[in-house]
């Protein structure tokens, strides 16, 4: 369990408290529940196979923690659900290599993006309503279209276009799954975001997240139910 935002600690078997911060480490045998303040955000971690066997101390569990918050800013620029995946195994393993070697120093920082994308990342999530237009974005960042394209590309891999797609697909898949109506309209949710083929959007859609957003609908139904986990997808990574 990893804090995101926000404050919250994990009460462990009914009376051991736990600082969540920076990580919590749990095992299957353990029952817990978690006490945090309504603006908190925690991403939950659960390895199919985990081999430390002993609880990580501190500086172990920093250094874990660093890795996971390293994967969630790469999470914003993943090409797919390929891309995703292949960095979420990447995290596990680096995550069981942490736990057995133990004591490692978390000095490791991700670089710092180009303060002209920041601007350019800033209006594209924080303008939902705005229409892709890269003379506008380029001028919005102070360099030229073409050098937009390739600073955009060669820091992030994506280009701005790509992007922009990728944050209007994010959008309806949080819709979807935050929707508390029996039946979510994935065409009215589709067009709100600009999509106006619902064939082409399942498509894109899914090369994304690798499901179907009628799919993203059944599992959240699911859960919301209390039907059984193992029907939910296998693996989901999505910002």
């Amino acid at each position: 369990m990893v804090p995101v935002s926000g404050q919250c600690d994990v009460l462990v078997n009914g009376d051991c408290r736990q600082p969540a911060f920076p990580m919590a480490a749990i095992t299957s045998s353990q029952a817990i529940s978690e006490r945090a303040c309504g603006q908190s955000r925690l991403i939950l971690l659960n390895p199919e196979q985990w081999c430390g066997s002993a609880r990580p101390g501190q500086g172990v569990l920093a250094w874990m923690a660093e890795r996971v918050n390293h994967f969630l800013l790469r999470s914003n620029f993943f090409q797919d659900h390929n891309d995703a995946c292949a960095a979420a195994d990447s995290l596990f393993d680096e995550l069981d290599n942490i736990a057995r070697e133990g004591g490692c120093e978390p000095n490791e920082t991700p670089p710092e993006l180009d303060r002209r994308l920041l601007r350019v990342i800033d209006k594209i999530r924080m303008e939902p309503a705005w229409e892709f237009d890269l003379q506008e974005l380029a001028n919005h960042s102070g360099v030229s279209e073409r050098n937009l394209y390739y600073l955009m590309k060669r820091e992030t891999g994506m280009t701005p276009y790509r992007f922009y797609q990728r944050c209007r697909l994010i959008r309806v898949r949080r819709r979807l799954v935050d929707c508390q109506c029996d039946v979510p309209h994935i065409s009215w949710y589709a067009a709100d975001e600009g999509f106006s083929h619902l064939g082409r959007f399942a498509a894109l859609y899914r090369e994304h997240f690798g499901e179907l957003p009628s799919e993203t609908v059944q599992w959240r139904r699911r859960l919301q139910t209390g039907e059984a986990a193992l029907e939910a997808p296998d693996r989901i990574v999505a910002s």
